[in-house]
């Protein structure tokens, strides 16, 4: 099998959106991914013995020197496609696949040089470009991708005939007629594909029909015989070199087995889960190399215990044990069904939970409960699994999940298998979660390599000085976010329906009023077809940004188009699209309400690098405060039966007063000391006004610039956010850091700190690592640029509301009360019946010391029959 490279890169590139494959530091990775998807997908059904991909190398080449318009009219490669033709041989290497490219050659004919040599093999040819069916013979077929990289056309030489009605030796002659506008080689006016055909057919060769150039009647044999020069020079471009002096011949090509090590470490940089790598070496060959690529020996010579023996004698008296628990891990639902033990001397033992004895399930449930030290992988999952039994859990002493996030933030994977493989470089039957497992894998394995991790990667977390924000904050927060899980919050069905019927009447009523106005019944509003149509024909809207399909009709270009050229049909699409996206959220709500009355939504605490908390099954994170419809669904949210009410606790502007602290401005400081409104004070030392003749306005523009600084905003950010010309961002800009100095001088730091580290830290010592920060990739190294200016603040405020739900929970005790959510910067806590004074004291005292800045952090409280009346 042979690839041509930049042309399945390319049509990866375009297959996937770049804006949904990136690192978290910024550099673009669709082209990358979709082409080992298809590298995946392509071997496995071809199942090739020896495989090499040629890439090109520039533009310049010897075609260019022969006819420098050749290819000229291509573009340059678009800005996100820099760089990741790199990062695909990068892999390539790590996969045991050859590589090859040549200055002054394509790699058409790098690969027609191979396909040549190979008369002892079959061949299949992968390529977007029709020019390699010239090589088409009985022993090499081509496969063209008809659709992105995953639907492929063969071409064998009947295929070919069936296609073009000619063989694949005509194929370059009648290209030469035709012209080709990818490659810029100009046609002959007049002669399309049917009469380039009809003429190779009649004459068998192009030579033939130049031979008898003069038989060709009327103006388009006047135009053939005026361009002979030009067809005979398309006919030199179109033929691919067939005897390059290569370094390897096709008996050199063979699979020289991935080096699985290397292989996770790339796919750990580029930020991609297991799936596609394990979907990758199903079908390239990784066994028996000079890597450490063997199922790893386990770190514990393991004893392992009889069948049958009894598990309450085996954990009598046993310390620092870890324990791999198979089961379901979902909070409201969880069970556990066998479970491994192993403690540090490597005494083992494996039990199937039903076969149990009543005496071991007793011992069993005792031991969970204990203070015996266990050490876990997804203590989260594991509270679920045992509460399914009745059971709680104490004594967490490790979490390996979590100390590996702590060490490498962002990665798409912490499964067992994936941090084994990532820290200690073996390779353990690779889970993708808590529920698969390999059959040559066993539980005691997995127990053996959470003992094996839990050493480690403590040493690990004590290198970079993470340990105590491991042991004091991450490790209590797992469980204290296991029982809000756990506990759930109420939801009033009936109102939950309700509103889902005026939404849905709400989307047909903006899709009907967006007809109308386009005077069409049947428009689709989710049809980016339809939409360009309306949009720039019916309507003659200013075109948006360019895309394969016609013009972008994305969310962000509509905005964007709403606010330079407002019109009715985009303010009902806008409307259409956001009651749209509230109904699908309400819909995801109805359907994850189980029978309790409740949802148990998930915390998810490895998900974002900076270490803020996410929200899944449901993502109660993405309702809308601020609109009204989004307040009706938070109605919904009520206090649960035994309860009196809702109380909702946040802290106010805690990003701002964070970015006071680390950046010690003085004028910062000062506003927060005296209590006065920030964006009054930040608007009239901006603008020179009285802090009373801040008009609302100015206060808008000035909220804006301070929160966007946070995230890196540029003056032509806040230009569009704002929706005023660049050069008054620019002043705006420019004044807030005459009177902020502090502020500049801090975001100047950061970066250049940050540059010097490879990484930020919070006040608490939370790492994220940037190391596209020296990237020679512009794009890459300002978005890493715009994460370490985000990072420390984002991150600090994180780690504030974590350390105040401990110190919550652990004020909460004696109390009935309990804490239920946990969404941004805001605690929903369910309060009991005359608990309401004492606990909004407690959550106050706790929540304000959480942390000492040098401004006082602020705190907000509020109660109330249910989520949206609780608000403050």
């Amino acid at each position: 099998m042979l690839i041509d490279g930049h042309s399945m890169a390319f049509r990866a590139f375009y297959a996937l959106p770049a804006e949904n494959f990136s690192t978290t530091g910024g550099q673009h990775t669709n082209a990358v991914y979709g082409f080992l998807s298809m590298l995946a997908n392509i071997v496995g059904q071809q199942r090739p013995e020896y495989l090499a991909v040629a890439f090109d190398v520039g533009r310049k080449t010897f075609r260019t020197e022969m006819f420098p318009e050749y290819k000229a009219q291509r573009e340059a490669a678009p800005e996100p496609f820099k760089g990741q033709v790199e990062l695909i041989r990068e892999v390539l290497e790590t996969l045991g696949i050859t590589t090859l490219s040549r200055e002054n050659f394509e790699a058409d004919d790098i690969l027609a040089t191979l396909a040549t040599q190979a008369t002892d093999f079959d061949t299949v040819l992968v390529t977007g470009d029709r020019d390699y069916l010239q090589l088409v013979n009985d022993t090499t077929t081509v496969l063209y991708p008809m659709k992105g990289v995953s639907t492929m056309h063969t071409f064998t030489p009947e295929a070919v005939e069936e296609k073009y009605g000619l063989t694949p030796q005509q194929y370059p002659d009648f290209a030469a007629l035709r012209g080709d506008p990818s490659d810029n080689l100009p046609g002959i006016p007049k002669v399309g594909e049917k009469t380039a055909t009809k003429w190779i057919k009649q004459y068998g060769s192009l030579d033939e029909l130049i031979a008898n150039a003069d038989k060709i009647k009327g103006v388009v044999g006047e135009n053939f015989r005026e361009r002979l020069d030009q067809v005979k020079m398309n006919r030199q471009l179109t033929q691919m070199i067939t005897d390059m002096d290569l370094e390897v011949g096709p008996e050199d090509l063979d699979l020289k087995g991935a080096d699985v090590t290397a292989l996770a470490a790339k796919f750990d940089e580029l930020e991609f889960g297991p799936n596609l790598r394990e979907r990758v070496l199903a079908v390239i060959p990784h066994d028996g190399q000079e890597s450490n690529t063997e199922p790893a020996s386990p770190a514990l010579e393991l004893n392992i215990a009889e069948p049958g023996e009894s598990l309450a004698g085996w954990l009598e008296g046993k310390s620092e044990v870890a324990v791999y628990v198979q089961g379901d891990g979902q909070p409201g639902r969880g069970d556990a069904s066998a479970m491994a033990f192993v403690d540090s001397e490597g005494n083992a033992i494996q039990v199937e939970l039903p076969e149990l004895s009543a005496e071991d399930d007793k011992a069993l449930a005792a031991w969970w409960e204990s203070d015996a030290i266990k050490f876990l992988h997804g203590s989260k999952a594991v509270f679920h699994m045992l509460a399914g039994r009745g059971i709680g859990l104490n004594g967490v002493a490790h979490d390996t999940e979590l100390a590996a996030y702590l060490l490498r933030p962002g990665q798409r994977s912490y499964a067992l298998g994936d941090i084994y493989q990532r820290h200690l470089e073996k390779t353990l039957g690779a889970a993708d979660d808590q529920l698969s497992l390999l059959d040559d894998c066993t539980l005691v394995d997995q127990a053996s390599a959470i003992m094996e991790l839990a050493l480690s990667l403590t040493q690990d977390l004590m290198d970079i000085e993470s340990l105590q924000l491991y042991t004091d904050m991450e490790l209590p927060l797992a469980l204290v976010l296991a029982r809000m899980e756990s506990t759930g919050i109420a939801v009033d069905m009936d109102r939950l329906e309700e509103q889902l019927e005026v939404l849905a009447g709400k989307v047909q009523e903006q899709e009907q009023a967006a007809r109308d106005l386009a005077g069409d019944n049947s428009l689709n509003l989710h049809s980016p077809k339809q939409l360009q149509v309306v949009l720039f024909e019916t309507f003659d809207m200013p075109k948006t940004k360019k895309t394969k399909t016609g013009y972008s009709t994305a969310a962000k270009e509509i905005e964007q188009l709403a606010v330079t050229n407002p019109h009715p049909f985009l303010d009902h699409l806008l409307a259409h699209r956001e009651y749209q996206k509230l109904k699908s959220t309400l819909e995801g709500l109805i359907k994850t309400v189980q029978p309790d009355g409740r949802i148990h939504t998930t915390f998810n605490q490895t998900a974002a690098s900076t270490g803020r908390l996410s929200s899944t099954d449901p993502n109660l994170q993405n309702i809308p405060v601020r609109t009204e419809a989004g307040r009706k669904i938070r109605e919904a949210f009520v206090v649960g039966e035994g309860y009196e009410t809702l109380l909702t606790a946040d802290y106010s502007q805690i990003e701002m007063r964070v970015m006071a602290h680390l950046s010690e401005d003085p004028g910062l400081i000062k506003a927060y000391h005296e209590g006065e409104d920030l964006h009054n004070y930040v608007g009239s030392q901006v603008f020179n006004v009285p802090v009373n003749e801040v008009t609302p306005e100015l206060r808008r523009r000035v909220k804006a610039m301070s929160y966007g600084l946070v995230y890196g905003l540029s003056a032509f950010g806040l230009a569009q956010q704002l929706s005023i010309p660049n050069g008054e961002a620019k002043q705006i800009m420019e004044a807030y850091f005459d009177r902020f100095g502090g502020v500049k001088q801090y975001l100047d730091d950061v970066v250049v700190k940050a540059r010097k580290d490879v990484y930020t830290a919070t006040i608490f010592g939370r790492r994220r690592y940037l190391p596209e920060l020296n990237s020679d990739k512009r794009l890459a190294r300002e978005n890493a640029e715009r994460a370490a200016l985000n990072a420390p603040i984002q991150g600090t405020a994180a780690d504030i509301i974590k350390v105040a739900m401990i110190r919550v929970d652990k004020a909460l005790e004696g109390f009935k009360s309990r804490v239920l959510l946990q969404v941004h910067d805001e605690l929903v806590v369910e309060v009991a019946k005359g608990e309401l004074e004492q606990v909004r004291e407690v959550i106050e005292k706790e929540m304000d010391s959480a942390i000492s800045l040098t401004v006082p952090l602020e705190v907000s409280v509020g109660a109330g029959e249910n989520w949206d009346a609780a608000a403050h």
